[in-house]
């Protein structure tokens, strides 16, 4: 990554940082701290502090100040909210749910001025793992219907109809709600994920990954594994092909982000130390098996920000298709 990354990209790497190692911590971070978090993955100062003004404009971090300094943290969000995001990245491609064999399905009719309704709708119902089979008629391998009426009574859609139906048997290949997905483009996603971190995932095995290379490896991997979810609602093995990649690049996934959780964290610590030593100690790296590492024993349930239960991971909003 260098200096000139675009500003979404930017904003996500913060966002990413916290998450892995932040999120459990009210206390706020000096933005200096942040700023040298940053520059660690090739952002300039001015890049950096820009990124970080960005992200506290649209809600992503909250600022607080005392005196001169200003310092940012993860917006209040309630236990609840911040397991079951945890648990989405961190199971996604576990494929533990058993399918029943039948479809949800979200058929709705907006008024072409109700545009931004609209696109609201269409990116809420991909969070859930929906994905456009005609216009208007989504669908869904998951019993996701509950969710998607509080979203449609949220965005006061009227015009619409929630089902779960099976299949006709004599429904056409080319109506299949499968056809929602490009599989072929996803299977070449998950084929270059592997690619693409095959060395790293080689020199973790050999344990010869140092703490710089492991906290800027373990972060772009989680930047990037938090792409699957939106592209692929974990589509049920009985639809899938017998050589589907998911499985594999999941396990590379969790073989470098779990093995690199206390070597990334010690350079996390490090280079928060020069800007809040007495904060320094309390980051902590969480794994797939324990996504609650590092939560205080008497980590109360933070009140809610106002932020609704279908927001996503800290660094993303879901209105951004």
């Amino acid at each position: 990554m260098n200096g000139d990354a675009g500003p979404q990209h930017s904003q996500r790497l913060l966002g990413t940082l916290l998450g892995d190692y932040w999120f459990w911590r009210p206390e706020h971070l000096p933005s200096s701290a942040l700023a040298g978090l940053l520059r660690e993955f090739g952002l300039t100062e001015t890049a950096a502090r820009a990124a970080i003004r960005r992200a506290a404009a649209r809600g992503l971090i909250v600022a607080s100040k005392s005196g001169r300094t200003t310092a940012y943290g993860v917006p209040a969000r309630t236990h609840e909210l911040i397991v079951n995001h945890l648990r989405r990245l961190l199971e996604f491609g576990a494929e533990k749910r058993e399918w029943d064999g039948r479809w949800t399905f979200a058929m709705f009719s907006i008024p072409e001025e109700q545009r931004e309704n609209r696109r609201t709708l269409r990116s809420r119902l991909r969070w859930l793992g929906f994905a456009p089979l005609y216009d208007g008629v989504w669908v869904c391998p998951w019993d996701t219907g509950a969710a998607a009426l509080d979203v449609l009574t949220e965005l006061a859609v009227e015009a619409a109809t929630i089902s779960r139906a099976e299949l006709a048997p004599a429904t056409p290949e080319r109506g299949h709600p499968l056809r929602a997905w490009n599989l072929e483009s996803l299977r070449e996603s998950y084929l270059a994920f592997l690619d693409r971190h095959a060395g790293l995932r080689a020199r973790v095995a050999a344990g010869t990954v140092g703490p710089a290379e492991a906290l800027i490896g373990r972060t772009l991997l989680m930047t990037e594994w938090r792409q699957f979810p939106d592209l692929d609602p974990d589509l049920p093995g009985e639809l899938l092909p017998d050589d589907w990649p998911r499985r594999e690049a999941r396990q590379c996934f969790i073989d470098i982000y779990d093995t690199l959780g206390p070597i990334a964290e010690q350079r996390f610590r490090q280079l928060l130390a020069p800007h809040a030593p007495a904060l320094a100690g309390l980051a902590a790296y969480r794994t797939s098996d324990d996504i609650a590492r590092g939560e205080p024993a008497d980590q109360p349930d933070w009140p809610s920000d106002g932020a609704p239960s279908w927001a996503g991971p800290i660094g993303r909003h879901l209105d951004e298709q």
